[in-house]
């Protein structure tokens, strides 16, 4: 039994040192080995890789979509400074990881997107007026610019842009009292139309009550004639029981009160 004791720690040691250089790559990973200090051009996929040190060594590297956000203070083109909170949405090339890694390194980020990215953010920013910046089609073109100088300068290095997106505009006090002051006022000049509508709508309806009114009256007058007054008049008194109808020799009616 203790000649068996001696086998088993080694066995047990040497299953430690197999799980212990093992490297798991999983989803949304790829696997830049290393041997001798030599990078693999290859990238290494999914999977369970053994690694032994010196002899060789497997990175893990992210290629899902990763967020970089930054805040800018720029100028625009008349010289005032803007406040923008930016994001840029990027994926690693797969196939392209040991390629960085030899010609970059582990902090890319670092080192090539966020330097470029601010560049590209003042550069195409200074080329517009702040009423362009705020604007809507003017915050899709100046993103959509940044996106395009991303694709030509870091899109070649094994850097895959999705998309730039402006989350934020901060314009600058005075620029912002402006805008306030004349929203105000296009508030008011839509509520005068709105009442000088109104008003001409009431009017119309006034018109046209007026004039249903005379038309009304106008049908009224061309109806009536002696016969038809008498025979109202007569009809109105006869309702009346404590009026007695009697014919006359003229054809004339003749009333009588009884009380």
């Amino acid at each position: 039994m203790n000649r068996m004791t001696p086998l088993v720690a080694m066995v047990l040691m040497a299953i430690l040192v197999l799980v212990s250089g093992c490297v798991v790559i999983e989803d949304g990973q790829v696997g830049v080995s290393k041997s001798f200090g030599s990078i693999s051009d290859e990238p290494v996929g999914q999977g369970v890789v053994l690694q032994f040190p010196v002899i060789r060594t497997v990175e893990t590297w992210n290629t899902k979509l990763q967020e970089l956000k930054e805040s800018a203070q720029v100028p625009s083109s008349e010289g005032l400074i803007v406040g923008l909170e930016t994001s840029l949405l990027f994926r690693v090339d797969a196939d392209r990881a040991p390629e960085i890694r030899k010609t970059i390194g582990w902090n890319y980020v670092d080192l090539l997107i966020i330097p470029y990215f601010r560049n590209a953010v003042r550069d195409v920013v200074s080329g517009y007026p702040v009423k362009n910046i705020y604007s809507e089609v003017g915050r899709k073109e100046i993103a959509s610019k940044i996106k395009e100088f991303l694709k030509t300068n870091v899109g070649v290095r094994g850097i895959l842009i999705e998309d730039v997106l402006l989350r934020d505009v901060k314009l600058p006090q005075r620029f912002r009292e402006s805008i306030e002051a004349k929203m105000t006022a296009e508030q008011q000049v839509q509520q005068k139309q709105f009442m000088l509508q109104q008003a001409r709508k009431d009017a119309e309806i006034e018109v046209a009550r007026a004039k249903g009114a005379a038309q009304a009256q106008e049908i009224v007058r061309s109806t009536l004639s002696d016969s038809y007054l008498q025979y109202l008049w007569i009809k109105t008194l006869s309702e009346n029981p404590n009026v007695i109808y009697v014919a006359t020799e003229a054809n004339l009616p003749l009333f009588k009160q009884t009380k």
